[in-house]
């Protein structure tokens, strides 16, 4: 029987249409995970609110990235789930030329080594994990591994991932053995990989005078409620910063995304960023931590909206280093945190 590991991101519109985007915030924001205000309430917002408004706004940001990456490079689609699928097909490569080395490798176990099976799924939208899990059952997987591709825990994302699962397991009458790996903030191939994205930007474009770390921000009562997200991002600025050397006032942690009017974690990269220009900051590089692929908010909250923020403010010279996306180290990270989560003897 094979074993199949799923990497999980939080999905997009099927197309970069206020029809579209409307379909997809409705699943998105009408789930408990992610906006904790009371249901009926909550409810009454959103559909006579936010619904009928905000697509029509964001769903021209969605048509400027569709078919688009950074440096000229050719995306097919969604930018989230272009390189998502890339990751799968990528990791599935790995896993394949893992197993024909153990094959040849004379262990008498070769005939027992099942094999391995790499697909993608998306919180909201498709494919949902549910249709996923049903698909390679048929296709003969026993078992799962499933990477919320979310650095960083929160409930409002992996939280979120673990609640599909459950739905799953309630469902079925034969529950499947499934296994969700809660976070690797730290894990040492996940810092050495942006390390690397860093070292690479500034051998190319030189090292600007500030590295900022924006993290998607969440409510900050979320914190007060026991989420671990923040310490998880400062845990990871901390492990980045002391791969790169980098003394305290040459880099920053904050948060950008925000949504609605309550106060969410801080600094702002937005209001940061106008700062920075104001008092004489001349050059950034922005990097974006929490994020496993390019998506709306790297591609065009990051690398365009900051970007002005911050030259019209008076800063002269922005780059936005790119999410890890396919890169080779970033696949190597990635292979070795599902080997750890996965059952014993898969391999060899």
């Amino acid at each position: 029987m094979a074993h199949a590991i799923i990497l999980m991101n939080l999905g997009t519109p099927a197309e970069p249409t206020p029809a579209a985007v409307r379909q997809f915030l409705r699943e998105f924001l009408s789930d408990p995970r992610v906006v904790e205000i009371p249901r009926p309430v909550w409810q009454l917002i959103l559909n006579l609110f936010v619904l009928p408004l905000r697509p029509a706004r964001i769903a021209p940001a969605y048509e400027e990235i569709w078919n688009h990456g950074l440096d000229g490079e050719a995306v097919t689609g969604s930018p989230i789930t272009f390189y998502t699928q890339r990751q799968v097909a990528l990791l599935q490569q790995r896993f394949n030329g893992a197993e024909a080395r153990t094959s040849v490798s004379g262990d008498t176990r070769d005939n027992d080594i099942p094999a391995i099976i790499v697909a993608h799924a998306m919180t909201y939208g498709a494919p949902s994990l549910a249709d996923t899990v049903a698909r390679l059952q048929k296709e003969g997987a026993s078992g799962f591994t499933v990477l919320p591709l979310y650095p960083q825990y929160s409930a409002t994302t992996t939280g979120a991932i673990y609640d599909q699962v459950a739905k799953i397991i309630r469902a079925s009458r034969n529950v499947p053995d499934i296994s969700v790996v809660h976070d690797y903030w730290q894990h040492p191939l996940y810092i050495e990989a942006l390390a690397n994205s860093v070292r690479e930007h500034r051998e190319k474009h030189g090292a600007a005078e500030k590295l900022l770390m924006s993290f998607h921000g969440i409510p900050k009562a979320n914190i007060r409620k026991g989420d671990p997200y923040y310490q998880q991002c400062l845990g990871t600025a901390e492990c980045l910063a002391a791969a790169l050397d980098l003394p305290r006032d040459k880099w920053e942690i904050t948060f950008q995304s925000r949504f609605g009017k309550a106060e969410w974690l801080q600094p702002y990269t937005d209001k940061t960023l106008v700062e920075w220009g104001q008092s004489g900051v001349g050059s950034v590089d922005v990097i974006c931590p929490a994020f496993a692929a390019d998506c709306l908010e790297t591609l065009e909250e990051i690398a365009v909206e900051n970007r002005a923020n911050f030259i019209d403010a008076g800063g002269r010279e922005y780059r936005y280093i790119p999410a890890l996306n396919a890169r080779d180290d970033h696949l190597a990270a990635i292979e070795a945190i599902v080997r750890e989560r996965m059952p014993a003897g898969i391999f060899g």
